[in-house]
C-alpha cells in the first residue's frame, strides 16, 4: 500500500483546529500527533517548530486559516455552514 502524506498532513492539520485555543496574540493548538506529520507541517509553514518542550506549537496564519477550512470541509455537518453550532 502506498500511503497519500499531504492527506495525512490535511487530516492532522483539520484536527489541530479542534484543539486549537487563543495564547497570547496567536493560536495554539495540542501537538498530540505523529512526529514525521508535525515535522511536514512545520517544513511547510504551518505550525511553530514542534521540537520543544512545550506540550503545543502555535499554528501559523496560514496554518490557522488552511486548518479551520479543512476542519469545516471534513466535519462539518451538510447545510451547516454560514450558522453559529
Amino acid at each position: 500500500m502506498e500511503i497519500d502524506y499531504e492527506k495525512i498532513d490535511d487530516m492532522v492539520l483539520a484536527l489541530l483546529h479542534l484543539t486549537s485555543f487563543e495564547y497570547r496574540g496567536g493560536i495554539r493548538t495540542w501537538k498530540g500527533y505523529d512526529w514525521d506529520c508535525l515535522n511536514r507541517l512545520h517544513a511547510k509553514a504551518m505550525i511553530s517548530d514542534p521540537r520543544t518542550k512545550a506540550k503545543s506549537v502555535f499554528l501559523t496564519d496560514e496554518g490557522s486559516k488552511r486548518s479551520g477550512d479543512l476542519f469545516r470541509k471534513y466535519f462539518e455537518k451538510e447545510g451547516r455552514r454560514g450558522t453559529s453550532a
